[in-house]
């Protein structure tokens, strides 16, 4: 089953010319889940061909500016579809009345559900067929949360010479024993599925965290994550500012990676429209001497997310 990150934006606070504002959408086999929707979403979608119209929910960080306005033009998009699936917008407090106001001013054409969840995290917010989304609570000068998708636990490798040796015919028996069920061996005797399976494997784990000041507790939340999208707005120098204006810099978002815990990589975004590309480079240098795994994410970008095993 194939799990792939697309950056949409990699801004914040104002767009540029080459980087949108910040979006990132999450592809699990046929579902989307867009995180974030920032000025300029729909023009990478139609760059990267996605199919906007299975975006199954949308995750938003917090209500500010550079994080949701590209939702209008998202909802009327899918309108020009054949949309038949409910879409689902999940957010703190606020996003109900920023979505509400903007369909009634804007007097949209909305053909379609659109369901709207206001959440107070930390809390489940979506569970699908073999994962669950979870949101937990950041600091800024707003309501604003984190994401984590996280697949189930797997079942361990079958292994089919054991099956043989106890008895079990090749057949449907062996699906029954992939499946965890008890069957009954050509002798009559019972065969469990640990007896034929081995040990169970994790599910993946991805994380996305942006606009928020440093605290120690997101470490705990992101920990094991095979791929953490999180904000690295500000070089050292501005750590002060940073503070000040709730905002991370990149060496403390690969401090929480390096304290996390199991992180496989961290893609920093949310860049500060100061920054050129040459001084994102020092940005890039300066997390990587806490946390190496860390590279810097691009507009349009693809990520694969793959099994460990």
């Amino acid at each position: 089953m194939n799990l792939e990150c697309f950056v949409l934006g990699t801004g914040g606070m104002m767009p540029l010319p080459g980087r949108h504002l910040t979006s990132a959408l999450l592809r699990r086999d046929g579902d989307l889940f867009l995180f974030d929707c920032g000025e300029g979403t729909q023009v990478s979608l139609r760059k990267l061909n996605l199919r906007w119209k299975k975006i199954s929910a949308i995750f938003i960080s917090h209500t500010h500016a550079d994080h949701v306005t590209g939702l209008p033009g998202i909802m009327m998009l899918s309108s020009q579809v054949d949309r038949e699936e409910p879409l689902t917008i999940i957010g703190p407090p606020k996003i109900r009345e920023y979505v509400e106001t903007a369909r009634s001013v804007l007097d949209m054409y909305i053909n379609y559900e659109v369901i709207i969840k206001e959440i107070d995290a930390p809390c489940e917010v979506y569970r699908g067929e073999g994962y669950a989304v979870r949101a937990f609570p950041l600091l800024h000068s707003k309501p604003c949360v984190g994401y984590v998708l996280e697949e189930d636990t797997r079942p361990g490798i079958f292994h089919p010479e054991r099956a043989a040796e106890l008895g079990v015919p090749r057949g449907p028996l062996w699906s029954h024993l992939q499946r965890g069920e008890v069957v009954q061996a050509s002798d009559g005797t019972s065969v469990f599925p640990e007896q034929v399976m081995g040990d169970k494997r994790s599910g993946r784990k991805f994380a996305y965290v942006t606009d928020t000041k440093y605290i120690p507790e997101i470490a705990s939340q992101v920990s094991d994550s095979d791929l953490l999208i999180c904000e690295g707005m500000f070089l050292s120098d501005l750590e002060e500012s940073a503070a000040e204006k709730k905002h991370l810099t990149a060496k403390q978002a690969a401090t929480i990676a390096k304290d996390a815990g199991g992180i496989k990589r961290m893609g920093l975004i949310h860049y500060s429209p100061r920054y050129t590309m040459r001084d994102l480079r020092t940005l890039l240098k300066e997390a990587k001497t806490v946390f190496p795994e860390t590279f810097l994410t691009e507009d349009q970008q693809q990520i694969e997310i793959p099994y460990d095993d």
